[in-house]
């Protein structure tokens, strides 16, 4: 692709994408170490969750990825709007988090929703 620093900083659409690519990246990895998988959800009425990660036993974890801290809010009201949607469809999440780029510490909101730096990830 040829970038450096300042084209990515200047390009913040492309940036997300390929920050978004390397958690999803990350997260299969880490599903796949404990043998789960990873997915993404899109439905009809453009309800979407970035990456769901399943467990051997079915249970699963919503997962928004976001560059930016400024965006922890918005991700979290998304998944908030999910579980709730999936509480009177199916079986809700068991985790709801947002995986962020520009945090420094993971913390677990008021809300239930856990948020985490990228940088802090593992098995």
């Amino acid at each position: 692709m040829r970038l450096n620093a300042q084209m990515l900083r200047n390009d913040l659409r492309t940036t997300r994408f390929l920050f978004e690519a390397l958690c999803e990246h990350d997260l299969q990895i880490y599903a796949e170490h404990e043998g789960g998988r990873l997915f993404h959800y899109r439905d009809g009425r453009g309800r979407e969750i970035d990456a769901v990660v399943e467990a051997e036993d079915g249970r699963w974890g919503a997962f928004e990825i976001k560059l930016g801290a400024g965006q922890i809010d918005a991700a979290a009201e998304n998944l908030k709007r999910m579980e709730e949607f999936f509480r009177k469809e199916r079986t809700p999440p068991s985790v709801l988090c947002v995986v962020c780029g520009m945090t420094r510490y993971a913390y677990r909101r008021p809300d239930g929703v856990c948020v985490v730096p990228i940088t802090s990830m593992g098995p």
